[in-house]
């Protein structure tokens, strides 16, 4: 959803929320897409390149975890 209008009305969920909710699933999709990237790495014996992306994926872990945290917080707030 592109609409700069959109504050909940239709999906009864407010932008705020639905931020953490898309910030989390990117976070978790981007440490499932990087899991292929060390494979490959791992398989040409590049360990300085898995081991970036080993850094990125615990990243992304952290970020979903937080982002997890956050929304927990504030949809029990609610």
């Amino acid at each position: 959803m592109t609409s700069g209008t959109e504050t909940g009305g239709v999906t009864h969920t407010a932008d705020k929320d639905y931020n953490l909710v898309w910030y989390v699933e990117a976070c978790l999709s981007n440490a499932l897409r990087l899991e292929t990237y060390i494979e490959d790495a791992e398989r040409a014996k590049d360990t300085e390149v898995a081991d970036l992306f080993r850094k990125a994926q615990a990243d992304s872990r952290k970020g979903a975890e937080l982002g997890k945290r956050l929304l927990r917080a504030r949809l029990d707030g609610s």
